[in-house]
């Protein structure tokens, strides 16, 4: 049965057999026909030498260096006038229908929340809040568009709106809707001030997009039972709105965000980083990011409690992240076992970023692919290290090669939409810039459950 909706699957998503070769392993890309390069091109990274054997087994036990925000680049500047022109007169973004993945005019299609929301997002990364920024009225018109859609929402079941069979939709889940806007939504309360006739809305709202979400999720930690091809990325989406929403000081059920988590790993084998694909439509891609994005803040929180002890003296320089180290350094031996498993299996992963046959997805770019991107970045600001410098370089090369000569993004399969596809992309070479926020959140949600001995 399922070979025989993978099948139908390809058909119905194979719009063109455009390939894709990464930079990452040094091969040259193949650009869409319709693509013009755009100005604002990122230098690569200068080759840094080789460590000693010894220093580079020990890189990853190292203090986290800060991110760094760079300037956003001209041609990622440009993917954000285009957004914002691509805006409808209700507040809203559209996504486009499954049914006629064709349409790539904006402005053609009707507006859904989880476009808006997922539009609001890279605007707010590229300096866009409600609060300041040179488009400022546009995200205030757009955050109201996504509070009103939410607050004219059923109170019962797991949607908050009545539009169907939207790309996204169609090819991430039903639910979909729901776990952005609760992203942008916990993302921005704390933007708001408190006199701000916005706020107790955008806080109401939140709340009511965590219960859905609270009460939709499946047995085994998902998101899956409203369909989609790649229902695996709605999961993952999911679980990062419930750590947000957490990060941001809401009160969330420890045990659904848990469970969410388990799931996300649980598609990734811990030794060798590869990912179980059976929710991800065959395309380890997209299992593989939402794993990724899944254990990085328990990465990060457990190098950063080891670093603590081996400035404090409470470990060895030369030792490494263990459970045994872990319990060692003060952690009680359940959260031990967790954060270190949540350490190995991010650094299995990165040690495969370089894997093309990883990170070509489906074969060509879909909107499926660039969220799969943004992911990783997101991952790795919050695991840290240099991996993201290197990372973000190459994505800035390999994605202002495959930019439409408008300044935007689209997609090649299944999700085609050029709003959802440049949001995407524009969060993906913005990452940098949310760097503080992604990280305290991280912190927030697994540093609490550390024990406090020997701190």
């Amino acid at each position: 049965m399922r070979s025989t909706i993978w099948a139908l699957a390809l058909v119905g998503c194979w719009a063109a057999a455009v390939t894709l070769t990464s930079e990452l392993s040094g091969a040259e890309e193949t650009a869409p026909a319709a693509v013009a390069p755009s100005p604002g091109a990122i230098a690569p990274a200068e080759q840094r030498p080789a460590e000693p054997a010894k220093e580079a087994a020990n890189e990853t036990t190292k203090p986290s260096a800060p991110i760094v925000a760079k300037p956003v680049a001209d041609f990622v500047q440009q993917g954000v006038e285009w957004l914002v022109k691509a805006q409808h007169n209700d507040g809203g973004w559209g996504g486009g229908s499954h049914a006629a993945q064709n349409v790539l005019d904006p402005h053609a299609v009707p507006t859904d929340p989880a476009t808006t929301a997922f539009s609001l997002l890279a605007l707010l990364r590229a300096g866009h809040t409600p609060a300041e920024g040179d488009h400022y009225p546009q995200v205030r018109k757009g955050l109201t568009y996504l509070v009103d859609a939410v607050e004219k929402a059923d109170e019962e079941g797991p949607l908050i709106t009545k539009i169907e069979g939207t790309q996204p939709q169609t090819k991430l889940g039903r639910q979909v809707d729901t776990a952005l806007a609760a992203q942008y939504l916990a993302r921005v309360l704390p933007m708001l001030a408190e006199d701000d006739a916005l706020r107790p809305r955008v806080d109401a709202a939140l709340d009511k997009c965590l219960i859905k979400l609270q009460q939709s999720q499946q047995a085994d930690g998902s998101w899956g039972g409203g369909g989609g091809w790649a229902p695996v990325l709605q999961s993952s989406l999911g679980c990062s709105a419930m750590q947000l929403a957490k990060g941001v000081g809401k009160k969330v059920d420890e045990q659904v965000l848990d469970r969410a988590v388990r799931y996300q790993n649980g598609n990734v084998d811990e030794k060798s980083g590869r990912a179980d694909a059976s929710d991800a439509a065959g395309v380890e891609l997209y299992a593989f990011n939402g794993a990724f994005r899944g254990n990085a803040a328990g990465a990060r929180v457990a190098q950063d409690f080891f670093s603590k002890a081996v400035s404090d003296g409470r470990l060895e320089a030369d030792a490494q992240i263990s459970e045994e180290t872990l319990v060692e350094a003060g952690a009680a031996p359940q959260e031990a076992v967790r954060l270190s498993a949540s350490f190995r299996q991010n650094q299995a992963q990165i040690d495969r970023l370089g894997d093309e046959t990883l990170l070509k997805g489906f074969g060509n770019n879909g909107g499926e692919e660039f969220l799969s991107y943004l992911m990783t970045s997101e991952s790795l600001v919050i695991a840290g290290g240099d991996k993201f410098n290197h990372w973000n370089d190459k994505m800035h090369g390999r994605l202002q090669k495959v930019q439409n000569g408008d300044g935007s993004w689209s997609g090649h399969h299944c999700i085609s939409s050029p709003v959802f596809c440049t949001a995407a992309v524009v969060q993906c070479l913005t990452t940098d810039r949310d760097a503080e926020f992604l990280v305290s959140m991280a912190k927030a949600n697994d540093a609490s459950k550390l024990s406090q001995a020997g701190k």
